[in-house]
């Protein structure tokens, strides 16, 4: 199936990106505001992006700015985005940058990738587009593009397929315009060349697509055979004490470090889940509860698994013991009207709409 090697029409996708193409959410394309806004793109929808964008910079409006705030500024700054880690890298990679490049995102690759969080097409991007380089930027739209435009009939995603991919799109960089064509191909794979019924009519360099010309668009690009996606039962402790709600934060190096959460956790086989949450809050915070009610079960989706998380009211069984830090970095009993000052997950976020919700009504009893 695969194509001849033959030149991609990049004058035409050019042409094609001057009308079509959509509109970043930088004022400028400055190192710093292209690395971010990049950032957010990964996991994210472009759409979505734009006001998070504005406000990040609003507040943080350079690497100085960044890396001077503290983490739990940043990760509330974020919240809404998801995938928090994207959050840390940027705050450690601002502190490496104003202590070891002068406050300046730096404009070479190795440096770049030197930073937590900057893979090749993060690089990429920041080059092309904020320094002018004629370096590629290859993401998944991008990927995709070119294995249906070449017919590449092995996966573009990891390893060899990939490899192959960037050296496709090197080859094909007009001289001094990469930022503007990296961003063109990405629009175009977003925009026509989707994953899903692709709209090859629409497409401006459709007439030399190896996929189109042989009806295989659907097929291609050969995907990884997918891992099933595992799907844990989550307990959440809403536990309350004189008009306070507790909360734990998050260990940096855990998933979603430096978030706070309601403590609890994974149900084991053979528990229950008000087993699961005793010994969770035992072993995270060396208290002992009586669990009640439950007050709200969400489903919620991660990258490689999914949760069902139910949330009960608890209560401590000696109401003067202290929680301690055995499997947290911090706790506070903090009051329902202030749970919007402390950065949640997605998930913990509507376990505190709902907690608020059920407060209002009235909280005797909890």
């Amino acid at each position: 199936m695969e194509g001849e090697r033959r030149p991609f029409p990049a004058e035409a996708l050019l042409r094609w990106h001057q009308v079509h193409g959509r509109t970043p959410p930088w004022d400028h394309p400055t190192p710093y505001q292209v690395w971010v806004a990049v950032v957010m793109f990964h996991q994210t929808r472009f759409e979505v992006v734009g006001p998070y964008f504005r406000r990040f910079i609003a507040r943080f409006p350079d690497p100085a700015a960044l890396a001077a705030a503290d983490l739990q500024e940043v990760l509330r700054v974020w919240e809404g985005l998801g995938y928090y880690r994207r959050a840390q890298h940027l705050h450690q990679a601002a502190r490496r940058i104003v202590e070891e490049f002068g406050g300046q995102v730096p404009g070479e690759w190795e440096a770049l990738r030197s930073l937590p969080g900057v893979g090749d097409y993060t690089a990429g991007a920041i080059l092309s587009i904020a320094f002018g380089k004629d370096v590629p930027a290859v993401d998944g739209n991008v990927a995709r593009v070119f294995a249906r435009w070449y017919g590449l009939e092995a996966p573009v995603y990891t390893g060899r397929g990939r490899e192959a991919v960037v050296r496709l799109v090197r080859e094909s960089l007009p001289s001094g315009r990469a930022g503007t064509f990296n961003q063109a191909l990405m629009d175009l794979g977003a925009l026509v060349c989707v994953p899903r019924a692709p709209r090859c009519e629409e497409c401006p360099v459709g007439e030399g697509c190896v996929a189109r010309g042989t009806g295989c668009q659907e097929a291609l690009p050969i995907a990884a055979p997918r891992r099933p996606v595992p799907h844990y039962e989550v307990a959440a402790a809403v536990l309350v004490r004189d008009g306070r709600v507790l909360l734990a934060q998050r260990r940096p190096e855990d998933m979603l470090g430096g978030l706070w959460e309601f403590p609890g956790g994974k149900r084991e086989a053979g528990e229950s889940l008000e087993e699961c949450l005793r010994r969770e809050l035992e072993e995270e915070l060396g208290i002992r509860v009586r669990v009640g009610e439950k007050l709200a079960a969400f489903d919620h989706a991660y990258t490689h698994f999914q949760i069902t998380l139910h949330a009960f009211w608890c209560t401590l069984e000696d109401a003067g013991e202290v929680p301690q830090c055995l499997g947290c970095a911090a706790w506070a009993w903090v009051p329902p009207e202030a749970l919007e000052e402390y950065p949640l997950s997605a998930v913990d976020r509507r376990v505190a709409l709902a907690l608020k919700a059920a407060w209002r009504e009235g909280p005797s009893g909890h």
